[in-house]
Protein backbone atom coordinates (compact mmCIF):
# COMPACT_ATOMS: atom_id res chain seq x y z
CA UNK A 1 0.00 0.00 0.00
CA UNK A 2 1.61 3.38 -0.91
CA UNK A 3 2.06 6.36 1.86
CA UNK A 4 -1.03 8.20 0.61
CA UNK A 5 -3.03 5.08 0.16
CA UNK A 6 -2.55 4.30 4.30
CA UNK A 7 -2.93 7.67 5.07
CA UNK A 8 -6.67 7.06 4.10
CA UNK A 9 -6.99 4.28 5.41
CA UNK A 10 -5.75 5.81 8.49
CA UNK A 11 -8.44 8.89 8.36
CA UNK A 12 -11.22 6.21 7.34
CA UNK A 13 -10.70 4.46 10.65
CA UNK A 14 -10.62 7.32 12.36
CA UNK A 15 -13.62 8.68 11.30
CA UNK A 16 -15.72 5.86 11.27
CA UNK A 17 -14.29 5.12 15.44
CA UNK A 18 -15.80 8.69 16.22
CA UNK A 19 -18.85 8.36 14.32
CA UNK A 20 -19.82 5.14 16.04
CA UNK A 21 -19.07 6.79 18.78
CA UNK A 22 -21.17 9.59 18.24
CA UNK A 23 -24.07 7.30 17.57
CA UNK A 24 -23.85 4.97 20.75
CA UNK A 25 -23.62 8.39 23.13
CA UNK A 26 -26.91 9.67 21.13
CA UNK A 27 -30.44 9.78 23.17
CA UNK A 28 -32.76 6.87 22.93
CA UNK A 29 -35.68 7.85 21.05
CA UNK A 30 -38.45 9.38 22.73
CA UNK A 31 -41.36 7.65 24.02
CA UNK A 32 -43.82 9.99 24.43
CA UNK A 33 -45.04 13.57 23.12
CA UNK A 34 -46.83 15.93 25.15
CA UNK A 35 -49.52 17.72 23.41
CA UNK A 36 -52.76 18.71 21.77
CA UNK A 37 -54.89 15.73 19.99
CA UNK A 38 -57.90 16.47 18.36
CA UNK A 39 -60.94 14.57 17.94
CA UNK A 40 -64.06 14.17 15.96
CA UNK A 41 -67.37 11.95 16.47
CA UNK A 42 -68.41 8.71 15.14
CA UNK A 43 -71.27 7.12 15.79
CA UNK A 44 -71.25 9.21 19.23
CA UNK A 45 -67.94 8.52 20.53
CA UNK A 46 -64.81 10.14 19.99
CA UNK A 47 -62.55 9.01 17.30
CA UNK A 48 -58.88 10.38 16.53
CA UNK A 49 -59.07 13.28 13.25
CA UNK A 50 -57.89 12.30 10.18
CA UNK A 51 -56.78 16.38 9.73
CA UNK A 52 -55.90 19.01 11.43
CA UNK A 53 -58.67 21.93 13.09
CA UNK A 54 -57.02 24.38 10.47
CA UNK A 55 -58.11 22.22 7.76
CA UNK A 56 -61.42 20.06 9.22
CA UNK A 57 -64.99 21.48 8.54
CA UNK A 58 -67.44 20.18 11.02
CA UNK A 59 -70.96 20.30 9.82
CA UNK A 60 -73.73 20.82 11.96
CA UNK A 61 -75.12 19.45 14.92
CA UNK A 62 -71.32 17.95 15.16
CA UNK A 63 -68.84 17.73 18.53
CA UNK A 64 -65.12 18.21 18.22
CA UNK A 65 -62.48 17.28 21.11
CA UNK A 66 -59.11 18.37 22.39
CA UNK A 67 -57.60 16.71 25.04
CA UNK A 68 -53.92 17.62 26.21
CA UNK A 69 -51.91 14.50 27.25
CA UNK A 70 -48.70 12.81 27.30
CA UNK A 71 -48.81 9.64 24.51
CA UNK A 72 -46.83 7.64 22.40
CA UNK A 73 -48.91 7.82 19.35
CA UNK A 74 -52.16 8.03 17.77
CA UNK A 75 -53.38 4.71 18.60
CA UNK A 76 -52.17 5.63 22.37
CA UNK A 77 -53.70 9.13 22.96
CA UNK A 78 -56.26 9.99 25.56
CA UNK A 79 -59.56 10.84 24.56
CA UNK A 80 -61.91 13.74 26.17
CA UNK A 81 -63.72 12.75 29.17
CA UNK A 82 -66.32 14.44 28.44
CA UNK A 83 -68.71 12.79 26.02
CA UNK A 84 -69.45 14.19 22.46
CA UNK A 85 -72.90 15.13 22.95
CA UNK A 86 -74.38 17.89 20.95
CA UNK A 87 -77.41 17.82 22.22
CA UNK A 88 -76.67 18.90 26.07
CA UNK A 89 -73.91 21.45 24.90
CA UNK A 90 -76.09 23.22 22.14
CA UNK A 91 -79.25 22.85 23.91
CA UNK A 92 -79.60 26.36 23.96
CA UNK A 93 -78.23 27.85 20.73
CA UNK A 94 -80.82 28.38 17.60
CA UNK A 95 -78.88 28.07 14.31
CA UNK A 96 -79.15 31.08 12.30
CA UNK A 97 -79.32 31.40 8.65
CA UNK A 98 -75.54 30.94 6.78
CA UNK A 99 -74.09 29.14 10.42
CA UNK A 100 -73.67 26.13 11.66
CA UNK A 101 -73.59 24.94 15.66
CA UNK A 102 -70.22 22.85 16.94
CA UNK A 103 -70.09 21.30 19.93
CA UNK A 104 -66.49 22.11 21.47
CA UNK A 105 -65.34 19.75 24.03
CA UNK A 106 -61.45 21.25 25.92
CA UNK A 107 -59.91 18.76 28.27
CA UNK A 108 -56.66 20.22 29.72
CA UNK A 109 -55.87 16.16 30.91
CA UNK A 110 -54.20 15.36 34.52
CA UNK A 111 -51.77 17.06 36.36
CA UNK A 112 -49.40 14.31 35.26
CA UNK A 113 -49.69 15.45 31.94
CA UNK A 114 -48.80 18.83 32.40
CA UNK A 115 -45.71 20.51 31.48
CA UNK A 116 -42.75 21.39 34.30
CA UNK A 117 -43.66 24.08 37.12
CA UNK A 118 -47.38 23.89 35.14
CA UNK A 119 -51.15 22.94 36.22
CA UNK A 120 -53.73 22.15 34.11
CA UNK A 121 -55.94 25.35 34.60
CA UNK A 122 -59.59 23.66 35.21
CA UNK A 123 -60.18 20.23 36.76
CA UNK A 124 -63.17 19.30 34.34
CA UNK A 125 -63.01 19.82 30.26
CA UNK A 126 -65.11 22.75 29.18
CA UNK A 127 -67.65 23.00 26.61
CA UNK A 128 -69.08 25.45 24.73
CA UNK A 129 -71.47 25.43 21.47
CA UNK A 130 -69.66 27.54 18.77
CA UNK A 131 -72.17 29.25 16.54
CA UNK A 132 -69.74 29.67 13.23
CA UNK A 133 -70.05 30.44 9.65
CA UNK A 134 -71.19 27.63 7.42
CA UNK A 135 -67.42 27.49 5.58
CA UNK A 136 -65.58 27.24 8.95
CA UNK A 137 -63.21 24.91 10.36
CA UNK A 138 -62.84 23.66 13.43
CA UNK A 139 -60.02 25.96 14.88
CA UNK A 140 -63.08 28.52 14.04
CA UNK A 141 -65.03 26.81 16.18
CA UNK A 142 -62.04 26.43 19.01
CA UNK A 143 -61.22 29.97 18.66
CA UNK A 144 -65.18 30.70 19.62
CA UNK A 145 -65.09 29.26 22.67
CA UNK A 146 -61.82 28.68 24.26
CA UNK A 147 -59.41 31.88 23.40
CA UNK A 148 -56.36 33.08 23.15
CA UNK A 149 -55.37 30.26 21.28
CA UNK A 150 -51.06 29.52 20.20
CA UNK A 151 -49.99 27.76 17.08
CA UNK A 152 -45.99 27.47 15.62
CA UNK A 153 -44.27 27.96 12.81
CA UNK A 154 -45.51 25.08 11.36
CA UNK A 155 -49.48 25.65 12.23
CA UNK A 156 -49.76 23.28 15.13
CA UNK A 157 -51.79 23.87 17.87
CA UNK A 158 -49.76 24.60 20.89
CA UNK A 159 -52.11 25.64 23.40
CA UNK A 160 -55.90 26.73 24.05
CA UNK A 161 -56.87 29.23 26.82
CA UNK A 162 -53.34 30.00 27.39
CA UNK A 163 -52.57 26.20 28.42
CA UNK A 164 -49.91 25.64 28.71
CA UNK A 165 -48.00 28.86 28.48
CA UNK A 166 -45.06 27.45 26.39
CA UNK A 167 -43.53 24.49 24.67
CA UNK A 168 -45.49 22.72 21.89
CA UNK A 169 -45.11 19.19 21.31
CA UNK A 170 -42.31 17.80 23.25
CA UNK A 171 -40.68 14.64 23.22
CA UNK A 172 -40.24 13.00 26.65
CA UNK A 173 -38.01 10.41 27.18
CA UNK A 174 -39.44 8.66 30.24
CA UNK A 175 -42.39 8.01 28.19
CA UNK A 176 -46.25 9.09 29.19
CA UNK A 177 -46.06 7.46 32.67
CA UNK A 178 -43.47 10.38 33.69
CA UNK A 179 -44.02 13.00 35.79
CA UNK A 180 -44.85 16.58 35.35
CA UNK A 181 -40.76 17.23 36.67
CA UNK A 182 -39.11 14.65 34.62
CA UNK A 183 -40.09 16.69 31.62
CA UNK A 184 -37.61 19.36 32.71
CA UNK A 185 -34.96 17.40 30.19
CA UNK A 186 -37.03 17.59 27.20
CA UNK A 187 -35.80 18.98 23.96
CA UNK A 188 -36.58 22.66 23.42
CA UNK A 189 -40.42 22.81 22.03
CA UNK A 190 -40.33 23.70 17.66
CA UNK A 191 -41.53 26.83 18.18
CA UNK A 192 -38.10 27.49 19.66
CA UNK A 193 -35.85 25.75 17.28
CA UNK A 194 -33.15 27.97 16.11
CA UNK A 195 -32.28 25.42 13.73
CA UNK A 196 -28.54 25.71 14.13
CA UNK A 197 -26.31 23.05 14.67
CA UNK A 198 -25.85 21.37 17.77
CA UNK A 199 -23.16 21.57 20.13
CA UNK A 200 -22.92 17.39 20.50
CA UNK A 201 -22.54 17.71 16.35
CA UNK A 202 -20.52 20.35 15.97
CA UNK A 203 -18.11 18.53 19.57
CA UNK A 204 -18.18 15.71 17.31
CA UNK A 205 -16.94 16.82 13.45
CA UNK A 206 -14.21 18.50 15.22
CA UNK A 207 -13.20 15.08 16.89
CA UNK A 208 -13.45 13.46 13.37
CA UNK A 209 -11.17 16.17 11.88
CA UNK A 210 -8.27 15.75 15.18
CA UNK A 211 -8.54 11.84 14.69
CA UNK A 212 -8.15 12.27 11.18
CA UNK A 213 -5.39 14.46 11.45
CA UNK A 214 -3.53 12.53 13.94
CA UNK A 215 -4.00 9.45 11.80
CA UNK A 216 -2.32 11.30 8.95
CA UNK A 217 0.77 11.87 11.20
CA UNK A 218 1.63 8.46 12.51
CA UNK A 219 1.20 7.11 8.78
CA UNK A 220 3.17 9.35 7.53
CA UNK A 221 6.13 8.51 10.29
CA UNK A 222 6.32 5.09 9.80
CA UNK A 223 6.43 5.54 6.10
Amino acid sequence: MTRRGRASAALACGTAGVLLALGAAAPAQAAGYRYWSYWETDAGTWTYATQGPATARPADGEAIGFRFALSEDSADAAKPTSAPDFGAVCADVDKAPGTKRIAVVVDFGTPQDAPAGETPPKDEPTTGCARIAESGTSADALAAVAKPLRYNSSAMLCGIAGYPEKGCGEAVADGPASSASSASAAPKAAEEDDGGPSLGLLVGGGAVLVLGAAAVWKSRRRA
